[in-house]
């Protein structure tokens, strides 16, 4: 009881800790082709959700954009990380005919983002949900062609995360659009 009302809040540090997965072990053409597929995608994911931090007052899509954000910077470095330690270069191909066998790339391209950067308001709200709930469904599909055809463990248990948290955005933004 002595303390009750007399407590001092101490003063929180900041800290960052960082973990760091390897993917040792055998890999195959589809593991780097999804590595490098989902890298190109996360960069143009990444420029989407900063486009939202920037561009909505709505709260739970600036949080949610801010989430996407952390994320999606931490598993960009871990999937170079990955390239790089398998001597695998970390660009793709852009080149459509280059990944048909894969499914192609993503299909946000150029254009949709530059029509998401000129929308204002509202209008910016809705084109960015749903750009962003089609973007997710790409990833979903990328990692869903990686758990079939990978053969590296942690890049397939890296899918299989993708697939989960991609599927419960795309459920988030679904909801978004009815609020």
């Amino acid at each position: 009881m002595a303390a009750c009302g007399t407590a001092t809040t101490p003063t929180a540090k900041a800290t960052s800790a960082t973990a760091e997965v390897r993917a040792e072990g055998n890999h195959n053409d589809t593991d780097v082709m999804y590595l490098q597929m989902m890298l190109a995608h996360h960069e143009q994911g990444l420029e989407m959700v900063r486009l939202a931090e920037q561009n909505t007052d709505r709260e739970d899509l600036k949080t949610l954009a801010q989430a996407v954000d952390v994320t999606q910077s931490d598993e960009s470095k871990m999937m170079t990380t990955w390239l790089t330690d398998w001597n695998q270069p970390t660009t793709v191909d852009h080149a459509p005919s280059a990944h048909a066998d894969h499914g192609g790339l993503p299909a946000t391209g150029p254009e949709e983002i530059a029509a998401l950067k000129k929308a204002k308001g509202k209008d910016f709200e809705t084109a960015f949900i749903n750009l962003f709930v089609a973007h997710q469904h790409n990833a979903v599909e990328m990692a869903q062609m990686e758990a079939a055809g990978g053969s590296n463990k942690e890049a397939k248990d890296f899918a299989t995360r993708v697939k989960e948290s991609r599927t419960d955005q795309i459920q988030q933004m679904l909801t978004m659009l009815n609020t």
